[in-house]
């Protein structure tokens, strides 16, 4: 695997490769199977797969969010080397970021509903580096996690707002034997915390299997009172929404998706499930 520190060493590396097909991961770090399931299905339809790991500052709006954000670049290497992704882009801030840039992306609604009403400013954040990081890579696909569901349509918006040359490919959420989503946070949480954390997939797996449009209100209260009920556990928000705009799902949504975010300890974790 090749490592490059600089956006000039990558994107001469990638010019003078020629006209492959790239493959890219762009990641925060702290790897796990999630993320590695995402590294090897961009290698089955590309010729090279990409992995970057940035810890991006725009995107946090808890000071001490970002400083506790684990960062074990070691162990990252060799679990991209093992899954023989191609190439790593492991910038520092400066190397992606000027003094006193400034960015501002009309997204909609999508940027103020769930995750955005509780992380104010987070997705602009987002869709800043990730811009960067297509200008700099320039892949063919662009594969993302369904895990952060809403992030995957926010830069959707994004690459259709720019009309950007990139597939847009979102790979499923990959979860613990016991049900618990992948998730680089899991590493904070005690062993009573992820016993706890556990009701998310229940509950999502509850309403999934009771399931029925016509009650969704009924649903949305039934999961919040379990997700309360759970001690240690304290839900922020438990949606059934529509599959492509996140506003409250209807008979007439094509996609809809649960999705919940809650404080277990100290920690927050996000979920979310298909449903139809």
């Amino acid at each position: 695997m090749k490592i490059f520190t600089t956006r000039k060493q990558i994107q001469e590396y990638l010019l003078a490769i020629g006209n492959k097909k790239i493959g890219f991961v762009p990641t925060l770090g702290a790897l796990h199977n999630g993320h590695l399931s995402l590294i090897k299905q961009a290698k089955q339809g590309n010729d090279i797969v990409v992995c970057s790991i940035f810890v991006n500052p725009t995107q946090f709006n808890d000071p001490k969010d970002l400083e506790n954000y684990p960062r074990p670049i070691e162990s990252d290497i060799a679990k991209l080397s093992a899954v023989d992704c191609d190439i790593l882009f492991n910038p520092g801030v400066t190397e992606i970021y000027d003094d006193n840039e400034q960015w501002h992306l009309n997204i909609g609604q999508l940027e103020f509903l769930l995750e955005g009403e509780f992380r104010p400013g987070h997705y602009q954040g987002v869709t800043q580096v990730v811009y960067k990081l297509l200008d700099i890579v320039k892949p063919t696909a662009l594969y993302m996690g369904q895990k952060d569901y809403q992030q995957f349509l926010v830069v959707s918006k994004m690459v259709e707002i720019f009309k950007l040359p990139v597939k847009m490919v979102m790979c499923p959420i990959e979860r613990e034997p016991e049900g618990l989503a992948m998730s680089s946070r899991n590493i904070h949480l005690s062993a009573d915390d992820r016993q706890h954390a556990l009701i998310l997939s229940k509950t999502l797996n509850w309403v999934k299997a009771n399931f029925d449009i016509k009650n969704v209100y009924n649903l949305e209260l039934e999961a919040m009172n379990m997700l309360q009920a759970e001690p240690g556990v304290e839900p922020e928000y438990f949606e059934l929404a529509d599959g492509k705009t996140l506003l409250p799902a209807n008979e007439s949504s094509q996609t809809i998706v649960a999705l919940t975010a809650a404080r277990i300890g100290k920690t927050r974790l996000i979920d979310n499930m298909l449903m139809v």
